[in-house]
């Protein structure tokens, strides 16, 4: 008899990406940190099939390149907002609720509380995925299950090297120029 049992729950993965990228800059004191997804949304899913990544980021510079990732690895996108994620996020997680089993939603900000009860009551199981030191203790609490990000789900770009060349630099002359006045 095989004990092994077939996990067949389908999740969206809701990215609140400010608030992911603040919490990571500050645990990281690096402004050129970013997630790994590659090694985070495996380990997120255990097993699950992936339904949705959505990757909501306030304001318009948006890099095509991590655009061009989470939709070519994960069949992701990027949604920029106006102001805040958590409008756009919040109505994303509702229109889902019925179409999937579990909804991670990968933020600390404590404006989720209420989305979290609210999809609770709706049957959807609802995880937190978050740097635990900037996550309000009550989201976690509130969430079905809580998955601290470490240091091991991100990574720091290499800033390029400012090569410096050894041509010497044309010193700029201080002396004013004296106009001649014709007589």
């Amino acid at each position: 008899m095989n004990n092994e049992v077939q996990i067949s729950q389908s999740v969206a993965v809701l990215v609140d990406g400010n608030n992911i990228e603040r919490s990571i800059h500050s645990e990281s004191s690096k402004q050129s940190t970013m997630l790994n997804f590659d090694t985070l949304i495996p380990r997120l899913l255990v097993n699950r099939g992936l339904n949705r990544l959505i990757y909501f980021r306030e304001g318009k510079n948006i890099s095509s390149k991590l655009a061009e990732r989470l939709h070519d690895k994960y069949h992701g996108s990027v949604r920029p907002c106006h102001k805040s994620a958590d409008i756009p996020l919040s109505i994303k997680a509702t229109q889902l609720a019925q179409k999937v089993d579990t909804i991670i939603i990968m933020s600390g900000d404590s404006d989720y509380i209420e989305l979290v009860s609210h999809l609770k009551s709706e049957g959807v199981r609802v995880e937190i995925a978050a740097i635990e030191s900037t996550t309000h203790h009550l989201l976690i609490e509130e969430a079905d299950y809580f998955h601290p990000i470490t240091s091991d789900d991100w990574f720091t770009l290499k800033s390029p090297s400012n090569k410096r060349t050894n041509k010497p630099q044309a010193k700029k002359s201080t002396k004013k120029k004296v106009s001649k006045k014709a007589d």
